[in-house]
């Protein structure tokens, strides 16, 4: 099982670790990505995700191709949301299923750092200040990665 797709409608993570389940996985990944409140220091009030949609899902299907090969998962969903997302809400959902838990977790950490870096998808931030501006999706988030 493999799914990648850009939606509009809103993300549900357990939806998505439903179509993954079975009883020959002992573990089940999810990473979602949500809107937060801030960014480099600035107040976000909300994001528009905007995508070339068709390269954006073919992109996402080479990845999960790698994915797949890389990890031995079996099953893996991946879906990123595309228009106005208000604080909270999942931008991105990620889940992939395996027998064991390394394979899993390794997984879904490699599908949204490939995604940050290869998938047509711009985010455009708004501020508290009433500022808008484009951000960098491969630019760092200021956090170690180890």
């Amino acid at each position: 099982m493999r799914r990648a797709a850009i939606v509009t409608r809103e993300i549900q993570p357990a939806e998505l670790m439903a179509e993954v389940r079975s009883i020959e996985f002992g573990a089940i990944s999810l990473f979602a990505g949500t809107v937060r409140d801030t960014n480099d220091g600035r107040g976000v009030t909300a994001i528009d995700y905007s995508a070339y949609t068709s390269m954006a899902e073919s992109e996402l299907d080479r990845i999960l191709d790698e994915a797949q090969g890389r990890f031995g998962v079996s099953a893996i969903v991946v879906e990123h949301r595309v228009g106005a997302l208000a604080l909270g809400d999942v931008s991105v959902a990620i889940v992939a299923a395996h027998a064991h838990r390394a394979p899993a977790l390794e997984c879904t950490r490699f599908v949204i750092d490939e995604i940050k870096k290869r998938v047509p998808i711009w985010k455009l931030e708004h501020y508290a200040d009433g500022a808008r501006e484009w951000v960098d999706p491969t630019a760092s988030s200021g956090v170690a990665t180890a």
